[in-house]
């Protein structure tokens, strides 16, 4: 098994990455609130509780679908901070 991507990193890069990731998954649980596939209709919904919790099952969803390499998005928002970083250094 190969170990994460964090593993492999500095102590700021790996923050640095971990933001990267933690933005890519608000930006996935938001896209997947606009999906349209929030829930059932009709005598088999879940009703008032299903739409509370709904934010909670898209944020694991999100989070799932960036530990499983997501869109990219987080790569790209990490090697822009990285620069940046280097910059002001």
């Amino acid at each position: 098994m190969t170990p994460p991507i964090s593993a492999t990193l500095s102590p700021r890069s790996a923050q640095l990455m971990q933001k990267a990731q933690e933005l890519e998954t608000r930006f996935l649980a938001e896209m997947l609130s606009h999906s349209g596939l929030d829930g059932q209709t009709g005598a088999f919904s879940g009703g008032i509780g299903e739409d509370q919790f709904a934010s909670f099952l898209r944020e694991a969803q999100a989070k799932a679908m960036v530990e499983h390499g997501g869109l990219g998005l987080a790569q790209s928002i990490f090697q822009s901070l990285v620069r940046r970083d280097a910059a002001k250094s």
